[in-house]
């Protein structure tokens, strides 16, 4: 392909907007633009490298005995109703009316859909099944930023796993997590296999694929003594236990005027140090008033109260709804004496004595509360954030917070959607057996962005090999010079012959605006001819990660430009 003839419009500055490296550098290197907020065009070379990504995930999938579905992007609400996940996606959910009135959704994922065709499905014989699509999701992000990280339409392969068993579900679980680390080195990302949360996919069990970046939106706790690795809305911590001395009769009260703050109580003279406080929150948990509990130099983390309470959307009471319910604003609230709210109780606290709290009165508190006797029959959790520094629950060794990208996430489903659109086999007894699913995911435009965050340099991106958008440049210097005009044609032969994707850039520009365009795009490889080490029989290969440049003789350069190419093909 020649460069002249080709849409690849490079720029010198980044978007305002753009703070990721990935989004700054697939703008600026002519890979995507922005037609409105979170969603994005492929332009031709940022199409190349997305096409070899799903390649790659393509062959993985393959290899593992998947079959390839195209399914509809666009679901009747029936499905998502019938699976409970009309009301639980929320907002997210992009849904319309067609024009017979019909609820429809613009599909997020697609258990549903396939769990309908398995409906079709009769005998255990059939099974096990693994299926699979490449196709876009929708999702209406209240925040889409960082380019192709964050969006709200984008390419995914998501699978699907039906079983007989337990057991059976456990080897596609396994076969998946394997094809993933598999997909994942060709990509030549570093990913850590950690612990997470399934969230409103339900299930028993999931594991994400983190790669290690700032411009992640997960933290991870890791610990480098026994490789424990849990994203932290699943992640736990040893909390050393605290001697309490015994706890009075009965809570006592006392003033506190102006007090607010776990800090302000620390400080203030007869107050308790934070780890000796109870945190009181007030939280909505699907439209129901809640409290919840922590120590006071704990965080809540709120995907673990989702989890634990099976709730859609969380959110933090309003002072109006504080006020209405408890009589105080925050500063002063505590679940002593309270009968008529449901309460969650962080482990921390669980034996804690002689703790303090509010008193459900502006400028009042509690101390000498006994947790187990004063708070009225809590719901126990791992409600709190883990800290780095805290110790493994493992080891015990201290535990590192790591910032990541989410590149995949695996799920073991169980019976849910199965059941929901009636999914049911004979077995070999001729009972009815009802298939166990997992389902398993990848955006594809999300690794392509994780790799362009990882791979890259001050002068621009640095793809590898595998899903370069071209495997070699070739840079004449003057395309006016007939000899070096000469030389560049004869290469793209060869080096196309050899099997080599290969882009010759002939634009009539400045040598160094050609130079950095092939820098800034970050094909692999680049053959540069020019007229000073042509006088010699030679041209330049430069790796673009490494930034070597050596030189070769014109009637060799393209077999050692293949070979090297070759042999780093993943």
């Amino acid at each position: 392909m020649r460069w002249s003839d080709s849409f690849m419009p490079t720029l010198r500055d980044a978007p305002a907007d753009a703070e990721a490296a990935s989004h700054q550098l697939l703008v600026r290197a002519g890979f995507i633009r922005q037609l409105h907020s979170g969603h994005y065009s492929l332009l031709p070379l940022g199409l190349r490298v997305h096409n070899k990504v799903a390649d790659v995930v393509r062959a993985e999938m393959d290899a593992i005995g998947a079959q390839e579905f195209l399914l509809p992007a666009m679901h009747p609400a029936d499905l998502w109703q019938r699976s409970g996940r009309w009301s639980l996606m929320g907002s997210e959910m992009f849904r319309l009316r067609d024009r017979n009135d019909a609820d429809v959704v613009l599909g997020m994922t697609h258990e549903e859909v396939f769990a309908a065709l398995a409906a079709e499905m009769s005998s255990y014989r059939e099974l096990p099944q693994t299926w699979y699509q490449i196709q876009t999701k929708f999702r209406d992000e209240p925040r889409p930023r960082s380019g192709l990280l964050r969006v709200r339409e984008f390419m995914m392969k998501d699978s699907y796993s039906f079983d007989l068993d337990e057991a059976g579900l456990d080897a596609s679980f396994e076969a998946h997590r394997e094809a993933y680390q598999r997909i994942f080195g060709r990509l030549d990302l570093e990913v850590m296999a950690v612990q997470a949360s399934s969230g409103a996919m339900g299930g028993d069990a999931s594991v994400e694929f983190m790669v290690a970046s700032p411009a992640g939106e997960d933290d991870v706790a890791r610990c480098r003594g026994c490789g424990y690795r849990a994203n932290t809305e699943r992640a736990r911590a040893a909390v050393p236990p605290i001697a309490d001395p015994p706890s009075g009769s009965a809570p006592e009260r006392f003033a506190t005027p102006g007090i607010r703050t776990i800090d302000a109580l620390a400080s203030f003279e007869g107050g308790a140090p934070a780890e000796r406080q109870i945190k009181t929150m007030v939280m909505v948990l699907d439209e129901q008033l809640t409290l919840v509990i922590l120590r006071g130099d704990h965080q809540l983390n709120l995907q673990k109260l989702a989890d634990c309470s099976g709730t859609t959307e969380v959110r933090p009471a309003t002072a109006a709804e504080t006020l209405a319910q408890l009589g105080a604003n925050p500063g002063s609230l505590g679940a002593v004496g309270i009968d008529e709210l449901p309460i969650y109780a962080d482990e921390a606290l669980r034996g804690r004595r002689s703790m303090t709290t509010g008193a459900n009165e502006d400028d009042w508190h509690l101390r000498d509360v006994d947790v187990e006797r004063d708070i009225r029959d809590p719901i126990w959790a791992d409600l709190r954030e883990v800290a780095a520094g805290e110790a493994c629950i493992v080891c015990g060794k201290p535990l590192e917070i790591v910032r990541c990208i989410e590149a995949g996430h695996i799920f073991k489903l169980g019976r849910r959607y199965s059941e929901a659109m009636g999914v049911s086999v004979l077995d070999a007894n001729g009972a009815a057996v009802t298939p166990i699913m997992g389902s398993y995911g990848i955006g594809i435009g999300r690794a392509m962005a994780a790799v362009a965050e990882t791979h890259h340099d001050e002068w621009g991106l640095c793809w590898p090999v595998s899903i370069a958008p071209f495997e070699a440049v070739i840079t004449v210097l003057d395309p006016a010079d007939e000899a070096q005009s000469a030389v560049g044609e004869e290469l793209q032969r060869e080096l196309a012959a050899l099997g080599v994707e290969c882009l010759y850039d002939d634009r009539p520009l400045r040598p160094g605006v050609k130079l950095a365009d092939a820098e800034l795009v970050g094909i692999p490889y680049r053959v540069t001819i020019g007229a000073r080490s042509l006088a010699e029989g030679n041209v330049e290969l430069t790796e673009r990660a490494a930034r070597e440049t050596r030189l070769l003789a014109v009637a060799e350069a393209a077999a050692v430009a293949a070979g090297e190419i070759d042999a780093n093909r993943r």
